[in-house]
């Protein structure tokens, strides 16, 4: 296990474009304090809190007058920092977590390996450009943030949906349940899950 034993990381990032901070328990019972300025992005951090039973505050300030992609971004980037930051050198973990979440409709999987290897498979086509005033289009921006910054390999699939929303938040849940049961303790492990010793 990490030497971080409450697993909790901290990220304070503040730019021209965005000022954020972000706390995640990965221990937590899925409390969600959320305000990032875009709505739909406060609706799909619940999702991945509450879904991955994870803590989560986040307080965010963005140039939304322009449009909300410097805040999804940044948001993606503080998330995959915490995620590092609550690991640590990744000991004692599952390393890998997928999830299937139906939302309707909709069909979604996502896969997950906390390898220090930053990777993005995104095969989701989402019908409408805008769900509400959100552009979709930023998901894969948050995504590709996320595992960039938590050297996460990541895929999702969406296997069929139609409804906009629901593909997204679809998402959203798997993501939290795949990252949940991937950085859950694994007792009779000493050290990293690597045949090399080392991630």
């Amino acid at each position: 296990m990490a030497d971080n034993l409450q697993r909790i990381g901290e990220i304070e990032r503040k730019t021209r474009e965005t000022n954020i901070r972000l706390n995640l328990n990965l221990d937590g019972n899925g409390t969600v304090e959320v305000g990032t300025g875009v709505g739909f992005m406060d609706h799909m951090l619940t999702l991945f809190a509450v879904h991955g039973f994870f803590d989560l505050q986040v307080a965010a300030q963005g140039d939304i007058q322009v449009d909300d992609h410097h805040t999804v971004e940044d948001l993606g980037i503080c998330l995959g920092r915490a995620l590092k930051k609550a690991l640590g050198d990744m000991a004692g973990i599952c390393r890998y977590g997928h999830a299937y979440v139906p939302m309707d409709e909709t069909l979604v999987r996502v896969c997950v390996d906390c390898s220090n290897r930053s990777y993005l498979h995104y095969d989701v086509v989402v019908p409408d450009q805008k769900v509400g005033s959100f552009d979709t289009s930023l998901t894969k921006e948050f995504l590709r943030a996320l595992v960039l910054h938590a050297g996460m390999t990541l895929h999702v699939d969406l296997l069929h949906g139609e409804n906009s929303h629901h593909i997204i938040e679809a998402v959203f849940k798997a993501l939290g349940r795949a990252v949940s049961q991937a950085v859950s303790p694994l007792p009779r492990l000493a050290g990293q899950l690597s045949s090399k010793g080392i991630l």
